[in-house]
């Protein structure tokens, strides 16, 4: 029987440019082992110990440098499997509104950009992430009575 893990963020960026809502999208090395090359949210692992949001804002600061006005928890998780671990992992969503128009990538990325809802959600690879990105858009950058309810407001932040 698969094993049910939940150790993985995802954190959806979006800015406004105009008005206009855009989400950031980062491009995955060439090198990496698991799908290299393919466009993603910002992406990380939760360290032992770490609540998934405090991981969620560490993976959005080392993966792009930004650190978010706003924060909010998303619902919706992200399920996929991995026949070679035999694993069903969940993944947690966040949304974060960032003002920093300039990203320092690591290593893990190759590129990234920033894209208005529909060319964002034809260029995600992944149908978890498309519905994640249509609820963050929808509720979240729509400002549903949801955003409201769902906004995380971290120490730092």
């Amino acid at each position: 029987m698969p094993e049910v893990v939940a150790r993985i963020v995802e954190i959806c960026g979006f800015r406004f440019a105009d008005r206009v809502p855009q989400y950031l999208l980062l491009r995955r090395a060439n090198e990496d082992t698991i799908y290299p090359g393919i466009w993603q949210f910002v992406t990380g692992t939760i360290e032992r110990g770490e609540r998934a949001p405090d991981a969620g804002l560490r993976e959005l600061r080392e993966e792009t440098g930004l650190v978010p006005k706003r924060f909010w928890t998303v619902p919706h998780v992200n399920s996929f499997y991995v026949a070679s671990e035999d694993k069903i992992h969940h993944t947690v969503l966040f949304a974060a509104e960032c003002d920093g128009f300039t990203i320092i990538l690591s290593r893990e990325h190759q590129s990234y950009v920033w894209l208005e809802y529909t060319e964002a959600k034809e260029t995600l690879v992944w149908p978890g992430q498309k519905k994640g990105l249509e609820i963050v858009h929808e509720y979240i950058v729509g400002g549903k009575k949801a955003a409201e309810l769902l906004e995380f407001k971290p120490v730092e932040l």
